[in-house]
């Protein structure tokens, strides 16, 4: 391998890491707000990169329909849970956000699908309608079991993770799919080209990255968000509408997830399934990070990414195993330096 080879595989690894750092970002934010490991952080980078793709090519994507299904059981689920105390107030904001909403979206998206718009609008209906999947996912799988431990929170993630990947093959085939690039613009520096989409890419990856850890390390909303996952009760005790705290970031991860498919699916072909090992990569990213530490997982993810840049080149038959025995080294040292823990004793 000589230098010219070498510098490729850095800025490829560099631009799948920066991918990877998106998703890690994501499963960072989830968790500490809600405990919650979000295993189909997958299925939003799928979601917004084929319902992207399928919009580019004019066709109406099934996501849009699943938004508004899972608006109609949102908007019973509130119902029956303020059976006791239902007022118009309560019922008028449950029928915008669960009803109106969603439907407004789904006939955007008909009316976008039927006239070839631009990439731009694409692109917003795109995050739209995958941000409010996010959302209702949330509110119908995790709100009503919020209170119940992180392993209890894992199945359920499983159990949409399964959910969510049958029904995007019955939204999009089993054929992958293409989009359009956000930017044609290239330039040459040496031996290496940059495209707009990579430039975008990497863009993306720093304002999240430094955003996020702006928001979350440096304000009151960040902090009272991160204080719903350390104690819930005492969140709740000072004021904190810990319910709304998940939501909201669910629907921040979904955004990341959406924005993080629609960055991929102009360079590689994306299948119904492709989202959940990248999102897997994602996970590796941020267990390195502790699934705490914004900057820490960034950095974790261009190491998985160059890391499996360079696994391609020398033994590609086993880049996925060489990428997943990364986590191994980490797991072992926080064992080793987490405080024993005797088992009770009959």
């Amino acid at each position: 391998m000589n230098t010219t080879i070498m510098l490729f595989l850095v800025q490829d690894g560099i631009t799948n890491g920066a991918i990877y750092a998106l998703l890690g970002l994501a499963l960072v934010l989830v968790f500490a707000v809600t405990r919650v490991i979000l295993i189909p952080q997958g299925e939003f980078v799928t979601y917004g990169a084929l319902t992207y793709a399928s919009l580019s090519a004019g066709q109406f994507p099934g996501t849009a329909r699943l938004a508004v299904a899972m608006g109609i059981v949102a908007f019973c689920l509130d119902i029956y849970v303020g059976r006791r105390s239902l007022h118009r107030r309560l019922v008028g904001r449950a029928l915008v956000v669960n009803i109106v909403l969603p439907s407004v979206i789904f006939a955007l998206t008909y009316w976008s699908a039927g006239h070839q718009s631009g990439i731009a609008i694409n692109i917003a209906l795109s995050l739209l309608i995958v941000a409010a999947i996010g959302l209702f996912l949330y509110r119908i799988a995790f709100q009503p079991i919020a209170q119940t431990s992180v392993l209890v929170l894992l199945i359920a993630s499983v159990g949409c993770h399964l959910a969510m990947q049958g029904f995007g093959l019955v939204f999009f085939g089993a054929e992958g799919q293409r989009g359009p690039p956000i930017s044609t613009a290239a330039f040459t520096v040496g031996p290496l080209r940059f495209t707009g989409q990579s430039i975008a890419v990497y863009v993306i990856t720093v304002a999240f990255m430094i955003g996020l850890w702006l928001f979350f390390g440096h304000t009151l909303t960040g902090k009272a968000l991160r204080a719903t996952a350390v104690n819930r009760l005492g969140a709740r005790l000072v004021g904190i509408r810990t319910t709304l705290a998940g939501q909201i970031a669910f629907l921040m991860a979904a955004l990341i997830g959406a924005i993080s498919g629609i960055l991929i699916v102009p360079i590689t072909t994306l299948y119904y399934d492709t989202g959940f090992l990248i999102g897997l990569k994602g996970f590796v990213a941020g267990i390195i990070g502790g699934l705490v530490s914004y900057p820490l997982t960034a950095i974790a993810a261009l190491l998985v990414g160059v890391v499996e840049a360079f696994s391609s080149f020398f033994a590609s038959n086993f880049k996925e195993v060489i990428v997943f025995t990364l986590i191994i080294p980490v797991l072992v040292l926080r064992s080793l330096a987490a405080p024993a823990v005797e088992e009770e004793k009959d």
